[in-house]
């Protein structure tokens, strides 16, 4: 773990089972509790060549889940007007083509959706582990505090917890308040636009409840654990306040955003171009994050979802 001091304008390398360290009385960790589901599907196109296509189901756009977002690959081999064919059954048309691989798609089914991707999805594994997801990895790819299912990955800074972790921060003194934010493009699309101002993220479903939003309010200082959580507060800050929220974000945190909640900040080491790093350098500011990540390149930290992470303070 690497702590980046703000007011300091130093860094200095650590591990993260000192975290409660850094932790006093009246600080809140803010944890997103979403859950990854089993968003790979693996398919066919309905045509005589058959050629094999893969989904990954990025947001349901209806209640009963027929209609989704999702991103296909091959993406020129998956046009609007197409069937796909996968298992048990489960059949989908493609009503929408976006420019980068986004799908609309409509499943047709003669039980209900979710109960068969549940059976035959997959879990989406990042791209860089070169393998097949296992059953292991439906709990292994979660964190220890998952519990709304909606996600299209892991909030990564999460991982690095366990109930042992938890257990410590709570007595250093530090409360706990969970939210939520089922991450899909909003989080990991890649920004294609050097203008930031004309950037726009997808929606993502993002949630506080009145209970957690107290527990907050009480708090002397948020650590927000991930960007996820950083972004479900601050759309809380934009709407009024820590109060109760249910609904979509499209929050995009980059330099020049003022923080209203977000006091510090666990989080991982993300890639160039990601809306991630954009909200890391806004808080941390642009000149000390890229020299703390220069030096995290040199020391040969370990980058993506199961590396190694960076605390804000």
């Amino acid at each position: 773990m690497m702590v980046v001091s703000r007011e300091k304008q130093s860094f200095y390398d650590d591990v993260f089972s000192n975290l409660p360290q850094y932790l006093q009385t009246g600080d809140c960790l803010v944890l997103n509790n979403t859950r990854v589901f089993p968003a790979r599907l693996r398919g066919r196109r309905n045509t005589p060549s058959g050629a094999e296509i893969e989904l990954l189901l990025v947001r349901a756009l209806t209640p009963e889940e027929k209609q989704w977002l999702v991103l296909a690959k091959p993406g020129k081999r998956v046009r609007k007007g197409d069937k796909l064919l996968f298992g048990l059954g489960l059949e989908a048309t493609v009503e929408e083509q976006g420019e980068f691989g986004e799908r609309t798609v409509t499943f047709h089914a003669d039980e209900p959706v979710g109960g068969i991707l549940e059976r035959i999805g997959q879990i989406p594994l990042p791209p860089y582990i070169h393998r097949a997801p296992d059953s292991q990895d439906r709990e292994r790819y979660q964190t220890v505090f998952s519990e709304k299912q909606g996600s299209a990955a892991a909030p990564t800074a999460g991982l690095h917890f366990t109930p042992e972790m938890l257990t410590r921060c709570l007595t250093a003194g530090a409360a706990i308040a969970y939210v939520t934010l089922h991450v899909g493009l909003g989080t990991f699309a890649p920004l294609r636009e050097q203008d930031l101002s004309r950037i726009h993220l997808h929606e993502e479903y993002c949630e506080i409840s009145a209970e957690h939003a107290a527990i907050m309010r009480d708090a002397k200082r948020l650590v927000c654990v991930g960007t996820t959580s950083v972004r479900t507060v601050e759309t809380a800050m934009l709407r009024g306040g820590l109060e109760p929220v249910s609904g979509e974000t499209n929050l995009f945190i980059y330099p020049g955003f003022h923080f209203r909640a977000t006091g510090a900040l666990l989080t991982n080491f993300h890639l160039p171009q990601s809306s991630l790093l954009m909200l890391v350098c806004a808080l941390g500011g642009k000149d000390l994050v890229m020299a703390a990540y220069n030096h995290a390149v040199r020391e040969r930290y370990r980058f993506f979802s199961y590396g190694d992470c960076m605390l804000v303070l």
